[in-house]
């Protein structure tokens, strides 16, 4: 049993006219299938037509198609008023409220409408793809079929395979994603499928990083932004969203997980989302907003004016060594070459992984006067530092003035393994790697799928190869290893690659 998805008269059902459903409504009568659309709301569909027409008349004006395409796009457009209505349509997408129980209220009705071949899918974030389907009489035509939002913008459609789906349900789903210019990626179901699981290690572990007092909701985005290569950081992000999203699929996840410690929840989310401070929708989040919804932000601190008189670089870390020595004689310090550093150097250690007072200790190094410096990404925009619990002032102040001496801006955080953007970028490549070794879905898709959901620079893989599989491997292990914490343990995937010296793209025979 199965539909020709490139039949010229296919027919696609869109129950809910929300962002969601309007999106998907939009991007199928655009790629030239009939589509019929209905909501429980009273005249909520109609709305959804005309903003629809709206979109599509702008595409025309814009260039993106021809006012001929964007009014034959409309008129493949129709409202219904029930479900009975749908008995032509060949697939039937679902974009109403994330509730299990209604959803399968409704597909169970769908599917005595519908034709046997008839495709019933779901356009569910966050709720197992199996689960909605396991009522159903007809369980192998149900698939996931996650659009991002904005859909017209968003050009990733994830397939998703429930437990009993039909192999031929999910690639004319392929077929259908491609057909409405999206870029589908296939995988199999599991708690928030593949994008949502990625974007738990960016927006939780900045969450765990400032609970802990590492660092402040700007410092984090500012790092994120200019040293991580990110669009947005992750306390942005969370603000664009609304945490009366985030919140709910965070625990979610969690939960459906059984409780897997990579996505633990924290308490700086939970407690602004149960006060109703959201984000933008509420005009108050991570952070203030002025009359003109325009963020409150503290202006960049000024770097001091101090300089040490001479500076050491410790030799432990071969890498971050030769790349800050490199850096300090463009900006002119005095370099110490000695085996030692003399009483009055500056201490500066490049840890991979490890906190500023491990490498004092263990270097037998004098924490008073030891600054660490993140040498794992570029350094050209922005510059991060931290010295240990007991560093004197003077000395941070002497290492953020030199640092900062050629106007790259510099963040100073408190000690923790992994600084900033190390424990975030560590977090998603280890997300990334379970993903793959779960044989959710393949690297390759994983990377397409996070660069394309989530507009990161690079997807897990991508970023790991490009930072070295076996540094990204010690981040995480010192982190497991300083906070005992299984969340940091890595996974084996990532364990494997990087012992091995190869790529994390390498697939398994």
């Amino acid at each position: 049993m199965a539909i020709d998805a490139n039949r010229t008269d296919l027919t696609v059902g869109v129950i809910g006219t929300g962002a969601m459903g309007r999106g998907i409504v939009q991007v199928a009568a655009a790629g030239g299938m009939k589509v019929l659309m209905m909501d429980s709301r009273p005249g909520a569909a109609q709305e959804a037509r005309d903003f629809i027409e709206k979109m599509l008349t702008r595409a025309a004006e814009k260039g993106g198609m021809s006012k001929d395409d964007a009014a034959a796009a409309v008129q493949r457009i129709s409202i219904v008023a029930s479900l009975s209505e749908f008995k032509p349509c060949h697939v039937v997408i679902e974009a109403i409220v994330e509730n299990l129980e209604a959803k399968r209220q409704l597909f169970g009705e769908l599917e005595d409408i519908v034709t046997p071949d008839c495709i019933l899918a779901t356009n569910t974030s966050s709720l197992s793809v199996t689960t909605i389907a396991a009522k159903l009489k007809t369980p192998r035509r149900f698939a996931g079929f996650h659009f991002f939002n904005p859909v017209p913008l968003m050009r990733l459609v994830e397939v998703i395979d429930g437990l009993q789906t039909g192999n031929w349900v999910s690639e004319a789903l392929m077929v259908i994603g491609r057909r409405m210019t999206r870029e589908p990626v296939r995988l199999t179901d599991a708690p928030g499928f593949l994008v949502n699981q990625v974007g738990r290690g960016f927006t939780l572990e900045a969450a765990h990083l400032v609970s802990e007092g590492v660092a402040t909701f700007v410092d984090v985005d500012r790092v994120l932004r200019d040293v991580g290569g990110f669009r947005m950081g992750p306390f942005e992000l969370m603000e664009l969203t609304g945490l009366d999203v985030t919140q709910p699929a965070s625990e979610l996840i969690y939960n459906q997980f059984f409780q897997e410690p990579r996505y633990r929840p924290n308490l700086i989310m939970r407690s602004r989302y149960e006060a109703g401070v959201l984000g933008r929708k509420t005009k108050r989040g991570f952070y203030e907003y002025d009359a003109e919804m325009k963020p409150i932000v503290p202006a960049e601190p000024a770097a001091p004016a101090a300089r040490p008189e001479s500076v050491w670089v410790s030799p432990a870390e071969s890498q971050g060594y030769a790349t800050l020595v490199q850096l300090l004689k463009k900006i002119g310090a005095r370099l110490e070459i000695a085996a030692k550093p003399s009483a009055k150097a500056l201490i500066l250690v490049t840890p991979v992984g490890d906190d500023a007072t491990s490498c004092a200790v263990e270097q037998g190094l004098d924490p008073k006067r030891t600054i660490a410096v993140d040498t794992l990404f570029p350094m050209a925009k922005r510059r991060t530092l931290m010295g240990t619990p007991v560093t004197d002032r003077a000395w941070r102040d002497a290492a953020h003035g030199l640092l900062a001496s050629d106007g790259v801006p510099v963040t100073v955080c408190r000690d923790s393994p992994g600084f900033i953007a190390q424990r975030i970028v560590a977090m998603i490549v280890n997300i990334g790697c379970s993903i793959a070794q779960s044989r959710t879905a393949q690297p390759a898709d994983i990377d397409q799928a996070v660069t394309l959901g989530l507009n990161y620079p690079n997807g897990p893989f991508k970023f790991g190869d490009v930072l070295g599989a076996e540094r990204v491997y010690k981040v995480l292990s010192a982190m497991y290893r300083i906070y005992g914490d299984p969340r940091y343990r890595p996974n084996i995937w990532l364990t494997r690659r990087a012992k091995l010296g190869v790529s994390l793209l390498t697939p398994e025979p």
